[in-house]
């Protein structure tokens, strides 16, 4: 085994260890970072085999099995799939990915051939596909989810507070509840696997998952569905130590022209510590009833502010959420990064509350773990 080969198993038993509460309440299948025999269940550990550099290699979620012109394809991130906007059409897709088999490929398996992607930054979403080779469950099976519903979830007044599920390579099923619809957000993003230069996105209308524990590095690419429906509502691509954040799956549907393998709707069993969240309520046990027309007047509140507070670099995201205070009051929810000097924030704006999270920088790779020196978790 080569040193660089050393480093990353280690990194994984370090991870394994320093985690090892979160895995055995939150993984209630095999675990996701494992070479499984096919059929290949999504859900799992998997990216580019390119996407590595001489003293890093990367990898993500394999999120969902997709359809598109009657082909079936793996839907993850651009940063997952298509390596930051460098990969060409028919590079390998493994599972698991480089980082769970010491950066060597030939000790993973492909499971797919990188097809497109949506280029980052022209719109609105961080999406991939990869064209599955036959050794991926065709039924669309998520480990610890099972197979999600075909029809995706409105993100509508019915959304805020509403309990999700992800499954993804680093912190198995979770479970929390969407803290902000209507969000925009700064993410950052690096050029190269572990190098290059550093660069933000602004993303528009985006969907915030409350909690630490909802997410880490190396889910990027996992399918975020309700916990009572498995119905589909974002697609995770990146995260802070509080927040993790989806793009619309709405957006990305018909920005790559896909429909979702799937069945029929039913519950995801949530570990137990998150499941009344899970079942719709907020972390003071009331549930999130907001009308249509308070939504709505925040939400045009917000349009109006928006690009005006997002010129603060502190300013990590806008969007609209409920109060902690008054869960039928809308309110816009400003994240504000720890420890940056920002400008006042007004206590509201036209008539609509505002409401102050504070949170570390917004990432599309390594957010709320520690970086393992040779691997990065995307």
């Amino acid at each position: 085994m080569s040193a660089r080969s050393r480093r990353c198993a280690q990194a994984l038993l370090v991870a394994v260890f320093l985690l090892g509460v979160q895995f055995v309440l939150a993984d209630n299948g095999p675990l996701h970072q494992v070479l499984q025999t096919p059929p290949v269940k999504l859900g799992t550990s998997g990216g580019n085999v390119h996407d590595a550099s001489k003293r890093f290699c990367c990898s993500g979620t394999l999120g969902v099995l997709v359809t598109k012109s009657g082909v079936n394809y793996i839907l993850s991130n651009n940063h997952v799939l298509a390596d930051t906007d460098t990969a060409t059409v028919g590079d390998p897709i493994s599972q698991p990915g480089l980082v769970d088999v010491g950066c060597d490929a030939t000790k993973a398996q492909i499971v797919a051939n990188f097809s497109e992607a949506i280029p980052l930054g022209s719109g609105n979403v961080d999406a991939a596909l990869a064209q599955v080779n036959g050794s991926v469950d065709t039924t669309g099976t998520i480990l610890d989810v099972g197979i999600p519903a075909s029809t995706t979830a409105p993100l509508d007044a019915t959304a805020l507070g509403r309990g999700v599920a992800k499954s993804g390579r680093t912190t198995g099923l979770t479970c929390a509840s969407i803290a902000s619809i209507s969000t925009n957000v700064r993410v950052q993003y690096q050029r190269g696997c572990g190098k290059g230069r550093k660069f933000t996105i602004i993303y528009l209308n985006q969907v915030l998952i409350a909690g630490s524990s909802f997410s880490a590095g190396g889910d990027s690419g996992s399918l975020i569905v309700t916990s009572d429906t498995a119905q589909p509502i974002a697609l995770l691509f990146a995260g802070s130590s509080t927040v993790t954040v989806g793009n619309r799956i709405s957006d990305v549907a018909t920005a790559l022209g896909v429909s979702f393998v799937g069945d029929s709707a039913h519950a995801v069993t949530c570990p137990i510590a998150a499941a009344a969240v899970a079942q719709g309520a907020t972390a003071h046990g009331a549930r999130i009833s907001l009308s249509p027309v308070g939504l709505a007047h925040a939400m045009a509140a917000k349009e109006r502010h928006v690009d005006r507070l997002m010129l603060d670099p502190a300013v990590q995201g806008v969007g609209v959420g409920a109060s902690a205070d008054d869960t039928s009051e809308p309110v816009i929810v400003i994240y504000l990064q720890e420890g940056m000097a920002h400008a006042p924030i007004p206590a509201d704006l036209d008539g609509v509350r505002t409401q102050i999270v504070r949170t570390d920088e917004i990432r599309a790779f390594g957010w709320n773990e520690t970086p393992q020196r040779g691997c990065s978790l995307k």
